[in-house]
């Protein structure tokens, strides 16, 4: 079955994932009995966080809405969430602290200067994304490390543009490029989940997960398990059909503007990294 619904109640699985990745012993309880499913029950998560069962259990269910700050901080707290998991659960149970999208969905374009930018990194592969990991544009030296085997033209048209995300998962030259898929397949979703819940209303990003969700079991399964990364920095290992084997370090930038695009730079982390990207760039 299908499940195209993946973002009708995004507090309420996020906060089940998070739940059942906790046991009882992991939060100083005593576990009584065998348990139908993993990870605390609802009544303990809320003993721990210092709420009442029906409030907590009125928030996982989508039912309670605009929780307070205190509120919020005590169950991130109690669920043992990291910097970008409390960031996300704050994004998720306010929603009405979100800007909403009143005008159609328009596709979008990166900005000229941003263009010419990433055109003077002669040496450094760059990608502009748009806000569902589209490729809005790339260098030369991006388009060949990522995508070498598609149109280097394909960007600037909103049919054939390519995403990143919807390649790693079903484009097999993608999947190819990276040795270590599972670690880059996490990074893809986890960061997909932040992306979602911060405009949970956006149609094209709904039909992307959608896509993905029908399409790879792969997807569907990493997805159900809600992981919160935004994935700003680290290195990624390549194994290019060009040139080999390479480790790169990335960072992704954000323009100082609300355009939601990023910018993905690679650097290299070695000498021979370095060599390799030159001979990549001939």
């Amino acid at each position: 079955m299908s499940d195209v619904s993946v973002l009708s109640n995004p507090l309420g699985e996020f906060l089940r994932s998070r739940r059942a990745a906790l046991r009882p012993q992991d939060v100083g309880l005593r576990g009584y009995g065998r348990r139908r499913v993993p990870g605390l029950r609802r009544e303990e998560l809320a003993m721990l966080a210092g709420v009442s069962a029906t409030y907590y259990a009125r928030l996982e269910q989508g039912l309670s809405v605009n929780a307070s700050e205190a509120v919020l901080a005590s169950i991130a707290t109690a669920l043992e969430l990291g910097p970008d998991e409390r960031a996300h659960l704050d994004q998720l149970a306010r929603p009405a602290a979100r800007v909403r999208r009143r005008e159609p969905v328009r596709h979008d374009q990166a900005r000229a200067g941003m263009l010419r930018l990433i055109g003077t990194l002669g040496q450094t592969p760059a990608v502009i994304l748009g806000r569902r990991s589209e490729v809005l544009g790339w260098n030369v030296l991006g388009h060949r490390l990522v995508a070498g085997h598609l149109d280097a033209a394909a960007p600037l048209s909103p049919r054939e543009r390519p995403n990143l995300t919807r390649m790693l998962f079903l484009d097999e030259h993608t999947r190819e490029l990276y040795p270590h898929w599972p670690v880059e397949a996490r990074r893809a979703v986890a960061s997909l989940r932040v992306l979602a819940g911060r405009d949970p209303e956006d149609q094209e990003l709904t039909a992307l997960v959608g896509e993905l969700t029908v399409k790879s079991p792969e997807f569907a399964r990493r997805w159900a398990g809600h992981p919160v990364d935004r994935c700003v920095s680290g290195t990624k290992l390549f194994r290019h059909p060009e040139v080999g084997e390479l480790e790169l370090a990335f960072e992704v930038l954000a323009p100082a503007d609300d355009s939601g695009h990023r910018l993905l730079m690679y650097t290299a982390t070695s000498e021979a990294a370095a060599a390799t990207l030159t001979l990549l760039g001939r």
